[in-house]
């Protein structure tokens, strides 16, 4: 039986009670969750029986609002960059600072390997997009029925804990995506229009959703419904392609789970700060509560090299008003492929953006991290703010450029210590209370 299906029965699995103690939650509310389709646990059957069926790697993690926001981090090689060892340090510096999630996009090199790689060492559930190894070595055109279905039941029995299937764009969608300034961003997207035009059908993984379903709840792994028209820029967005395609989006969320099939919803990626409100919004109400995840959204089109700034901004209105799983931007985006340092500042923007929005949301604890810091400062305790911050190492380097400074100083270079505000507040809060 699959989360899904065992939560629907009252039965509180192992990972049902592993989310409920890392989001300190009861096991009835998780369980509760996850039977209602707002909670998804990604986690394949055989990626929880660990490498050659030994000790589990995987600590599995809840995505839905009942939860702290989640974060994920792409990966991958491509047809120009390909080195299996490489996608394994980059997932480790992608959990390292504060990835939930990874997604293998590899194009080039083994893919098969380096998927097999990933999953072996993979703390976090491994998602990808099965797409884009069934056109490997062919044309999109001659993708058959039977490789689509051969590839994703590979993959799954591989240990991928959830797929990106883009079965929400139809043959009807493709003349709206035509009218836009930028098409169709998605690689998925356009490839699936490409197959629909040359061969005058319909998107086969739509008419196949069942028998794909089939295979996820065999192995148990989740849909993350993929947003093959989702904006390519502002001035796309929230337009009619993007809605039609959400609709289907609706109806496919309900059919993964009458056959007991966990699902997510990918939405979208630029968005005018302005509309993310409505965005998140729509998203819960046409798709019944499915964890929202997106990708930012980007809110502003023109600086490229800081777009995991762009879109951080706008990841932290859209966990704020619905989202639950957020898909990092490194700085590399529209550019090029991220190198680790690129996973790196991607995973800490996302960091940030998530927990702002967890203490915005009030969620419970989600503020004792902060306030833990506040008191340290306060007390000038420097190796207690290194210990609480989340990249402790980075904020040590900068502590220690300023050599001229005792390690305990009741102050920094900023102000001086004449001039520190902190420091005159600790004095006059103590002669307060000598009075």
């Amino acid at each position: 039986m699959t989360q899904l299906e065992q939560a629907r029965a009252g039965v509180i699995t192992p990972q049902m009670e592993r989310v409920a103690q890392r989001e300190r939650l009861a096991g009835e509310t998780v369980r509760d969750e996850v039977a209602a389709g707002r909670l998804v646990i990604p986690a394949n059957r055989l990626h929880l029986a660990g490498p050659g069926g030994g000790e589990s790697v995987l600590d599995p993690c809840g995505i839905g609002r009942c939860c702290t926001t989640k974060i994920n981090a792409n990966i991958g090689a491509s047809p120009l960059s390909s080195c299996r060892d490489l996608e394994l340090t980059k997932l480790q510096w992608a959990v390292r600072y504060g990835a939930d999630a990874v997604m293998d996009l590899s194009t080039g090199g083994d893919l098969d390997a380096t998927r097999e790689h990933l999953i072996a060492h993979a703390t976090v559930p491994i998602g990808t997009v099965p797409m884009y190894s069934m056109i490997v070595g062919r044309k999109v055109e001659d993708l058959t029925r039977e490789d689509i279905l051969a590839a994703i039941r590979h993959q799954a029995a591989q240990g991928v804990d959830f797929f990106t299937i883009h079965a929400g764009i139809l043959r009807k969608h493709i003349d709206l995506a035509c009218r836009r300034k930028m098409g169709i961003v998605s690689r998925g997207g356009s490839l699936l229009a490409r197959w629909m035009v040359h061969h005058g059908r319909e998107n086969p993984m739509y008419e196949m959703f069942d028998e794909i379903t089939a295979i996820l709840k065999e192995y148990d792994v989740a849909y993350s419904l993929g947003d093959g028209l989702r904006p390519g820029c502002l001035a796309d967005a929230s337009d009619d392609a993007q809605f039609a395609e959400l609709d289907v989006l609706g109806e496919l969320v309900d059919r993964s789970r009458a056959a007991g099939v966990q699902a997510m919803v990918e939405g979208p990626g630029h968005i005018p700060f302005d509309q993310i409100e409505m965005n998140m919004k729509r998203q819960q109400a046409v798709c019944d509560g499915a964890p929202f995840y997106v990708l930012g959204p980007v809110v502003s089109d023109v600086f490229p090299g800081y777009d995991h700034i762009t879109s951080c901004i706008g990841a932290t209105a859209a966990a704020f008003h619905g989202a639950s799983f957020l898909c990092y931007v490194t700085p590399t985006e529209h550019l090029g492929l991220p190198t680790a340092e690129d996973v790196r500042a991607g995973c800490v923007a996302y960091k940030i953006a998530a927990h702002a929005a967890d203490v915005a949301r009030g969620l419970p604890a989600a503020r004792d991290w902060d306030d833990a810091m506040a008191d340290a400062r306060a007390a000038f305790n420097w190796q207690r703010q290194f210990e609480l911050a989340f990249d402790g190492e980075a904020a040590r380097a900068i502590r220690s450029r300023d050599r001229d400074l005792a390690g305990d100083s009741d102050y920094c270079s900023m102000c001086g210590r004449d001039w520190c505000a902190v420091r005159i507040s600790k004095e006059l809060k103590q002669a307060a209370r000598n009075q």
